[in-house]
């Protein structure tokens, strides 16, 4: 038997919100990988600097603070950094053929 077209619209109403779900279910994974990889770099991280640096475990977190500021936030290690840290990428430029922010007047 054939489907009327209110049928056939409530079916794709349907479809619609099913994959609304499965895209909002995709993002929450996502964010939940996106969380788990950055606590394992913090937590690998946070263990070179113990290592190199054992007495860092006897500082309190405003001690641990006050030395991290003091030895990361200076111009030798910006420089450090920027030579370690490839640029950003620049804006695309629009393509040649679009024309529409070109007004004539």
């Amino acid at each position: 038997m054939r489907k009327t077209t209110a049928e056939r619209i409530e079916i794709q109403k349907e479809r619609k919100e099913q994959m609304q779900n499965e895209i909002k279910r995709l993002l929450q994974q996502q964010r939940k990988e996106e969380r788990k990889a950055r606590t394992h770099r913090f937590c690998i991280r946070g263990a070179i600097v113990e290592k190199l640096l054992p007495d860092l475990a006897r500082l309190t977190e405003e001690q641990f603070d006050t030395f991290v500021q003091k030895v990361l936030l200076t111009p030798h290690t910006s420089r450090i950094l920027a030579g370690l840290v490839p640029p950003p990428p620049e804006p695309a430029d629009e393509p040649e053929g679009d024309n529409s922010a070109v007004q004539t007047g």
